[in-house]
């Protein structure tokens, strides 16, 4: 069988293969919202992880991860759905632990979208209160936005690519001004190296630090669900990664040692624990104007927005892909005859986002503080779950299949292994900090626990019910 036609069969019928590797690093990196990390990730790092040693974790998180795409990459070409994670853990692990691995990511991305749905709507009132004095509650702007995304969402990929890639260039722009004003006027006491050493990462509380470090590289992962609409998945899928990994790590790290020396090195810490909701802002007025200030604030809100857009497109995706392969309803699995977009699969996502987000909202929990930082939390923990599950089915895949360098197929792999296990001990033994009680932090582990059970659990059951589909997931 030819290439092409291998491509042909892969491709579910109604997706349009079109984004290429812009497209597709737009997208990614619009989710893992550069913005959005400097304005709301990195203050929430200095005031409660390991303060001025944030560059650094930013660095190693990005080595870890480059690591982790090189057998990731390597595999891509023998995936041939659009389930990502899942889809790679179902091919080295098995059907069950892919299942348990595709409910995991589901959970995980709920959570994700929440937390940052909760900011977008604090970012949103914070921009109504500056410009026109009127007061609106977070969760109806949250709700406003999560209607105007689950809009796109209903529509052609294409569509939101557009989208995300104007607000992407706008935010990454403001970003970079601020960076730029900040070491042209040489900070706020002179540039300080400080920040990048190993005395000032290992101040503090680190396992926190790494942990929030992976919660703003959310989504460079999701360049595998986007393959059925790739234009040439086997090269523009391992090319996107890479460039996003890369391009994430080296914004994130400048951006943090800029924000430290901004600040002040001696006093950064502090001032972000006192104030984390308005440090950037902060810095763009006295860096450059009031003018900056206002446009960052208003910026942050599509930042927010595109983050958001892009996991509900990923977690779509997902059940589109778990739907055409039978291991949920076959519905979700349906194209839109004319948006030839996973339609059924997205309005799901909205409608389950939009619950629990009403939940969060009735039991009066604040937006940044315990949603975002909570819900962030629990879903980067999953995150680094599934990266290891998935790092784990790369070794045992090239091990049996043989078809991988020693490198691509086992010493890179092994080596992301070996550190994401690291990284996840870390984050499990901080976690109750994050939460703030040993009860809450009970009650998120058990959810990322259960959810994975679950798709454990479901394997068998699939198996006895319907032995076919279960047979063709194998």
């Amino acid at each position: 069988m030819s290439q092409r036609e291998d491509r042909a069969q892969e491709v579910p019928v109604g997706l349009d293969r079109t984004l290429g590797v812009p497209q597709i690093v737009f997208m990614v990196v619009a989710m893992a919202a550069p913005l959005t990390v400097f304005a709301g990730l990195i203050p929430l790092m200095l005031g409660s992880g390991n303060g001025i040693g944030t560059p650094v974790d930013f660095v190693l998180v990005g080595i870890v991860l480059v690591l982790f795409t090189v057998g990731y990459s390597a595999m891509t070409p023998e995936v041939r759905n659009a389930g990502a994670f899942y889809s790679y853990v179902q091919r080295g692990l098995g059907t069950g632990a892919g299942l348990g691995a595709a409910a995991l990511a589901l959970v995980t991305y709920a959570l994700l979208i929440v937390a940052v749905s909760a900011y977008l709507g604090a970012a949103a009132r914070n921009v109504l209160v500056t410009f026109s004095g009127v007061s609106v509650p977070w969760w109806c702007l949250a709700a406003a936005g999560l209607a105007a995304i689950g809009y796109l969402g209903y529509r052609n990929v294409e569509v939101s690519a557009r989208v995300l890639g104007a607000l992407l260039i706008a935010e990454v722009a403001i970003v970079a001004l601020v960076d730029l004003a900040i070491v042209l006027r040489g900070g706020d006491n002179g540039l300080s190296a400080q920040p990048l050493t190993w005395d000032a990462f290992t101040t503090g509380a680190a396992g926190t630090g790494i942990m929030f470090a992976v919660f703003g590289f959310v989504g460079f992962e999701t360049t595998a669900v986007f393959r059925s609409e790739a234009k040439d998945p086997d090269r523009t899928i391992p090319k996107a990664t890479y460039i996003a990994v890369v391009l994430i790590a080296l914004i994130y790290a400048f951006s943090s040692w800029a924000m430290i020396n901004g600040l002040g090195v001696a006093r950064a810490v502090d001032l972000a624990a006192d104030d984390p909701e308005g440090l950037a802002p902060g810095l763009a007025t006295r860096y450059l104007s009031q003018a900056a200030h206002d446009v960052m604030q208003v910026l942050l809100v599509t930042s927010f927005f595109a983050c958001v857009l892009t996991a509900h497109n990923v977690v779509a995706r997902y059940l589109f892909a778990l739907g055409r392969q039978g291991a949920l309803p076959v519905s979700l699995g349906s194209a839109h005859p004319t948006h030839r977009s996973p339609h059924v699969a997205s309005l799901l996502t909205s409608g389950v986002i939009g619950t629990l987000l009403a939940a969060t909202a009735i039991a009066g929990l604040d937006p940044v503080v315990e949603i975002y930082a909570w819900f962030g939390g629990a879903g980067t923990l999953g995150l680094i779950v599934l990266l290891a599950l998935t790092s784990a089915a790369i070794v045992v895949h090239f091990r049996k299949a043989g078809t991988a360098t020693a490198w691509t197929g086992t010493v890179a792999p092994v080596l992301s292994l070996a550190a994401l296990g690291a990284i996840l001990v870390l984050v499990i033994g901080n976690f109750e900090l994050l939460i703030g009680s040993r009860t809450g932090a009970y009650v998120f582990l058990a959810i990322i626990a259960g959810a994975f059970a679950c798709g454990l659990a479901w394997a068998p059951l699939l198996r006895r019910r319907r032995p076919q589909t279960y047979a063709a997931l194998e």
